[in-house]
């Protein structure tokens, strides 16, 4: 079996994990708060103009040489892969509930069946008993790890800079202040994992701390996905065609090579 084959195969297997990624990232260009999701392909030319100073082999030699033949052998790879937390666009809104982030690595809190989870998509909405909850149903946390809710009177909600929520007084003009959006931060945002439902989870929660006066929070805003949709399209496009080309490269290396070393031996013989 030729070498050739099985760089082939492994880089067709590459590039499909790739085109699932890309199609999730276009699947979700409209969904507000998205984060891009990209992976690194491990490519030696790359990795040899970055390291080259570092081979464990001098350049121009025999060892050096084969160490190279070596690795260019081996099959391409997907050896790392990570999520764009940088800010999507932010839209106006209409609706007093929409809440935006204007800052990168701030997640909003909220309470699911299987704990707290962090998202960035602020199109809160209040269910049949007054609590604020996302599209999914999760209630909205405050700073006191409650849920917040609000009653049939609160006819004006404010949200300032730092997530406090103020209502209205029935009867007055004035405001009094409601619970207080909890807005978390992480120490390195690699380790959100995303969940599904457009939510985030941490294993480790003491990486996680409270934003208190965070100066970021927009309402009547929602954050749009970050996915440069032009560019998703491109690298779909070239996705295709690497695993198209891939594919030819299997064929000649399964048919038209093997079938003319079989005409040449059978000559011989």
């Amino acid at each position: 079996m030729q070498t050739g084959y099985y760089a082939s195969a492994a880089g067709m297997v590459t590039q499909f994990n790739r085109l699932d990624t890309v199609a999730n990232n276009l699947a979700n260009v409209n969904t507000n708060g998205f984060k891009e999701d990209n992976l690194i392909v491990g490519d030696f030319m790359r990795l040899y103009q970055e390291k080259r100073d570092e081979l464990p082999n001098a350049n121009n030699t025999k060892e050096g040489a084969k160490f190279i033949n070596r690795t260019m052998a081996r099959t391409p790879q997907i050896v790392d892969a990570y999520t764009d937390f940088s800010v999507g666009n932010l839209q106006k809104s209409t609706n007093p509930l929409d809440v935006a982030l204007s800052e990168s690595n701030l997640f909003f809190v909220v309470d699911t069946p299987q704990g707290e989870r962090f998202t960035r998509d602020g199109a809160f909405t209040l269910d049949d008993e007054g609590f604020l909850v996302t599209k999914e149903g999760f209630k909205v946390l405050g700073d006191d790890k409650k849920p917040i809710s609000f009653t049939t009177t609160d006819a004006q909600i404010i949200i300032d800079k730092n997530g406090q929520i103020s209502t209205s007084v029935p009867g007055s003009p004035n405001l009094v202040k409601n619970k207080k959006l909890l807005i978390a931060t992480i120490d390195n945002p690699k380790y959100m994992q995303k969940e599904g439902d457009n939510l985030y989870k941490v294993e480790d929660m003491k990486r996680i701390s409270t934003a208190a006066e965070s100066g970021a929070v927009e309402q009547g805003f929602t954050e749009k996905s970050n996915v440069n949709a032009v560019k998703m399209m491109t690298q779909l496009i070239e996705t295709n065609r690497l695993i198209g080309m891939y594919q030819k490269a299997m064929d000649s290396q399964m048919n038209d090579m093997n079938r003319d070393a079989i005409e040449k031996l059978a000559k011989k013989a």
